[in-house]
């Protein structure tokens, strides 16, 4: 899935640094991802993951080096529009509570002054395209099951087919069978959409199963970053430790 070489990334960190009440979150990044790839940051909690993700859609500025998304300094997008050409997905899928699933998922679209029409078309495809009923479009989530929330979490961080997908521990709240399920259909979805995706987790079968890169992040920094396929083969300590952590890994062919 990974695009040519001499394409520009979609995302970059330049040395990227952020700094909270002195204290180092992230220390001295260097990371790219490319249209089409998907990179994964693999870490235990605290290692500065999900710190990188909110210096992507400025939620967070670097208190040091940049941040470029489509070859632009975040510093210089409005950050309104830099938001809405990013799909962003969390546990549980973060949906609003009092949106049917129809106005959670049509909500960007409907800000972006969409024809009904249009948005409406938009929804249906969307619908499908995660696995959903039509029928369920009229419900609330909390008449979903957990399974069903997330899968229109993605829908809806899909509704104005952003370039970049970000995903924060996005299937982590789901029990294993669902969670299964909803990573062997995101991989499915990204070969046909060919995002440029950073997934978020401490999960090393996730990782393995997900990611043409992953980057493994320890005390704010980046340890490791290696293709998917090379990474179970380093000899690195802090990976084998996490191999050795994780036994019965799957098959990610």
């Amino acid at each position: 899935m990974t695009t040519a070489p001499n394409a520009a990334p979609a995302i970059e960190f330049d040395h990227a640094s952020f700094r909270l009440n002195g204290r180092p979150l992230l220390e001295d990044l260097v990371l790219s991802v490319n249209q089409g790839e998907t990179v994964v940051l693999l870490g235990r909690s605290g290692s500065g993951k999900t710190t990188t993700l909110k210096l992507i859609n400025r939620l967070l500025s670097p208190t040091a080096g940049d941040v470029r998304v489509n070859g632009r300094r975040t510093a210089e997008w409005d950050p309104i529009r830099l938001r809405r050409s990013i799909g962003y997905v969390i546990q549980d899928g973060g949906l609003f509570p009092h949106f049917t699933v129809e106005r959670n998922i049509a909500l960007v679209p409907r800000i972006e002054n969409w024809p009904q029409t249009r948005v409406e078309a938009r929804v249906r495809e969307l619908l499908a395209l995660v696995g959903l009923n039509e029928e369920l479009a009229s419900r609330y989530p909390s008449q979903l099951s957990g399974g069903q929330r997330q899968r229109v979490g993605v829908a809806r961080a899909l509704a104005a087919d952003p370039p970049i997908l970000l995903l924060d521990e996005a299937f982590g709240a789901l029990d294993p069978i669902t969670r299964s399920e909803m990573q062997k259909e995101f991989r499915t979805l990204q070969q046909r959409m060919r995002k440029a995706v950073i997934f978020v987790t401490h999960d090393l079968r996730e990782a393995l199963l997900l990611a043409d890169r992953i980057a493994l992040m320890e005390g704010g920094r980046l340890v490791v970053d290696l293709p998917a396929v090379e990474f179970s083969h380093s000899q690195l300590p802090l990976v084998r430790a996490y191999m050795e952590a994780f036994s019965g890994l799957p098959d990610t062919n």
